[in-house]
């Protein structure tokens, strides 16, 4: 990172990739779609690179991390608002012509997704960074700019919310969350 900030391009290249898994992972969720989430991590990323001057050591770098890319997530997401909205087909319906059926590890992947975007932004950034990536509450709160306190609560609030949109999950076959077919662990299995 040091080396990085003083202009080693090499340093700054391992640097980037070595943290592009995880912000391409909070934009994912984040954003609720792929193209959203590429576009909020390249620019997490190009704003990572105009930061890193400005990195002053006082948090951890992957702490510092997340909040540029929770930063560009959250930007994404108000550009998205001004965008006309494109309806999707039925992705549960029987597949006509010998296409191939969408699996199911999809459908809950996308049901998620879907759920998650439902949820408010303040509820979803906590819960995609305690549940997706792991990060502890103290951590939350500096990322995000909060008492740890009030990461609790909208942990808590958050996860009864998206509880809530996957109630209405259309495959009957899957209850996601109940103990007998849990969350994948990408969403983190720890979700009420």
């Amino acid at each position: 990172m040091t080396a990085a900030q003083g202009g080693d391009r090499r340093a700054l290249d391992t640097l980037l990739r070595r943290h592009y898994d995880y912000a391409f992972a909070i934009c994912r969720r984040m954003c609720g779609n792929e193209a959203d989430a590429l576009d909020a991590t390249q620019e997490g990323m190009i704003a990572m690179v105009r930061g890193l001057p400005r990195y002053d050591g006082r948090a951890a770098f992957t702490t510092w991390t997340y909040r540029v890319v929770t930063n560009a997530c959250l930007d994404e997401l108000r550009r998205r608002k001004r965008r006309p909205v494109v309806e999707l087909p039925d992705l549960e319906a029987e597949p006509t012509g010998g296409a191939p059926r969408i699996d199911d590890q999809v459908i809950d992947r996308l049901a998620i997704d879907h759920a998650l975007d439902q949820v408010p932004i303040d509820y979803r950034i906590v819960i995609v960074l305690r549940d997706q990536l792991g990060l502890d509450y103290a951590e939350i709160a500096e990322v995000v700019g909060i008492p740890p306190g009030t990461v609790r609560s909208r942990i808590a609030r958050g996860r009864t919310a998206l509880a809530r949109a996957l109630e209405g999950n259309q495959n009957p076959a899957r209850v996601v969350g109940s103990s007998a077919d849990p969350l994948p662990r990408s969403i983190g299995g720890d979700l009420p």
